[in-house]
């Protein structure tokens, strides 16, 4: 997990990932009744959010670590862009905003519980500007930020222990907001390949 000598993450194999947010307007907790790999598997799997979420209205996929994402409530929407910057299958997940000032970003991380469960948390660094940069400054708007992400992870819960199992998965890693393949693509031939037959 973290290291404080060298503020990153190292996994098992030893390589030092990106760091924690140390700055942490949000954290919350949830302990969910599935394994780590159900746990995992399902939160990848960002077009089901929508069927849990109070506030998540749509989630497309734009490339392979870019999602857009619909959030609102009542009339009101909003639409923004998010990176995956980290990926670390039954470990880890980080993203950032995309938009042109960046208003947040966070990670998740999935740990197995003694009860053979997982705890997953998830962090926000909120950075907000303009008119919103004054209201976070008001007391109780992180601890509604706060309330927010707590439901949004409960829904989470009653999906997956309800569901049981995963309804799939996406199982790659990323790094600094790269798909990391397990082998290297072969050399493409620079002779052309005309059909046989």
């Amino acid at each position: 997990m973290a290291h404080e000598e060298d503020g990153g993450r190292t996994g098992g194999d030893g390589v030092v990932r990106r760091r924690p947010l140390r700055d942490r307007h949000v954290e919350e907790t949830v302990e969910v009744a599935v394994p780590v790999r159900t746990a995992y598997n399902q939160w990848t799997q960002f077009k089901t959010f929508p069927r849990f979420s109070a506030v998540v209205r749509e989630v497309e996929q734009v490339r392979p670590t870019v999602t857009a994402w619909t959030i609102g409530y009542g009339p009101v929407r909003h639409r923004f862009s998010v990176e995956i910057v980290e990926q670390d299958p039954d470990a880890y997940l980080a993203w950032r905003g995309l938009e042109q000032r960046p208003t947040h970003e966070g990670e998740v991380e999935f740990r197995p519980t003694g009860s053979g469960g997982t705890a997953i948390t998830v962090r926000m660094l909120l950075r907000p500007h303009g008119a919103v940069k004054a209201l976070t400054r008001l007391p109780g708007v992180t601890e509604l930020a706060a309330r927010l992400v707590r439901g949004e992870l409960a829904g989470f819960k009653d999906f997956i222990e309800g569901l049981g199992q995963e309804g799939g998965a996406w199982r790659g890693t990323i790094r600094n907001g790269r798909v990391q393949h397990d082998t290297p693509e072969p050399p493409r031939s620079r002779v052309a390949q005309w059909p046989v037959g």
